[in-house]
C-alpha cells in the first residue's frame, strides 16, 4: 500500500512540474534557477538572493565534506540552481536526480551556459527508487521535495542507503506546524497537490531511527512567511515576463493560492528549516 501511495505520488509531481504554467510560473517568479524557500537579510531583497542564501547556509553545515573530490546526490533537483553553485564553488561533481523532463531540459540548458556539465550529471528518476549503489555519495541533498513524497521513510533509507560511511545528509522541506489544525493543512495540501506534511519531530524521529548521527535541525521558520509574502506580491503587478509565461487563468489561481498559504503561514501553521545528519 505505501509503495502504490509513493509511486502515485510521483505521478502527481511529474504531472505538475511537467505543466507549462507552473514550469512558467516557477521559471518567472521563484527566482529563475532556484526554486526553494530562501534565507532573508532584507525582506525587500530579490527571491533569488534570499535562494541562494539557504543553499550557502546548507553548504556550511556540511562544511569539509563539499570539495573537488566528493560527490552530491541532488534529490529533486529542480532547475539545478544548488547544483550549479555547489560545482561552480568548491567544483564538486553532483548527479541530480529529478522526476520532470521539462525541468531537466532546462536544468541541462543552464549547465551548459554556465561550463558546468561536465560536473552535472541530470539524471531523471525517483528519489524514492535511487538508480545508485549503495555508498555511492558522500552528501545527499534536497530542498523542498521530500514534501512531494507518500513515503518520507522510504526516501530517508534510500538517503541512508546511497551515503558513504561519514557521509552528511542535508535537506529543507515545507513543514506542518506541531499544532497546526488538521483540517486547515488538509486543504492546503489539496490544492498544492501534496500528500499530508509531516512535522520537524517526524523527520527528527525517523532519522534517528535510521541510525543517523548528529541530528540537528535549525528552525527557519520566520523566513518561510517572506518567501510567500513575496510570491503573493509578485502577483499583484506580474511582470511581462510572467504574464507571457502563463495563462490568465492560472495567474488567478495563483494569486488565491499564494495568498492563502501566505496567510497559512502568519497563522503558524507552517515550520521551515534545514536538517542535517549524518551517516554512522
Amino acid at each position: 500500500m505505501v509503495e502504490n501511495d509513493a509511486a502515485r505520488a510521483a505521478d502527481v509531481a511529474r504531472d505538475y512540474y511537467d505543466t507549462k504554467d507552473v514550469d512558467g510560473f516557477y521559471a518567472q517568479a521563484w527566482g529563475g534557477e532556484d526554486i526553494h524557500v530562501g534565507v532573508y537579510e532584507d525582506p525587500r531583497e530579490p527571491i533569488g538572493t534570499a535562494s541562494r542564501r539557504t543553499i550557502d547556509r546548507m553548504a556550511a553545515r556540511v562544511g569539509d565534506a563539499l570539495g573537488p573530490d566528493s560527490t552530491v546526490l541532488d534529490m529533486g533537483s529542480g532547475y539545478g540552481g544548488a547544483a550549479r553553485r555547489l560545482a561552480g564553488t568548491v567544483g564538486c561533481r553532483v548527479v541530480a536526480l529529478n522526476i520532470s523532463e521539462t525541468q531537466n531540459r532546462r536544468h541541462r540548458e543552464l549547465n551548459a551556459r554556465h561550463g558546468l556539465t561536465d560536473l552535472i550529471e541530470v539524471v531523471p528518476g525517483s528519489f524514492q527508487d535511487i538508480p545508485f549503489p549503495a555508498a555511492s555519495f558522500d552528501v545527499v541533498w534536497s530542498q523542498e521535495a521530500l514534501c512531494h513524497s507518500a513515503d518520507r521513510p522510504g526516501v530517508l533509507r534510500e538517503a541512508h542507503r546511497v551515503l558513504r560511511p561519514g557521509g552528511h545528509l542535508t535537506f529543507t522541506d515545507i513543514m506542518a506546524a506541531e499544532h497546526a489544525p488538521a483540517d486547515a493543512l488538509r486543504s492546503i495540501a489539496e490544492r498544492l497537490s501534496l500528500p499530508p506534511f509531516a512535522t520537524s519531530t517526524r523527520y527528527t524521529d525517523q532519522l534517528r531511527s535510521l541510525a543517523f548521527t548528529e541530528v540537528e535541525f535549525d528552525d527557519l521558520t520566520p523566513h518561510i512567511r517572506t518567501h510567500y509574502d513575496r510570491l503573493a506580491e509578485s502577483l499583484h503587478t506580474p511582470t511581462p515576463g510572467l504574464l507571457d509565461a502563463v495563462t490568465p487563468a492560472y495567474v488567478e489561481t495563483l494569486r488565491t493560492s499564494l495568498t492563502r498559504t501566505a496567510e497559512a503561514c502568519h497563522d503558524g501553521y507552517f515550520t521551515w528549516g534545514i536538517f542535517h545528519a549524518r551517516r554512522a
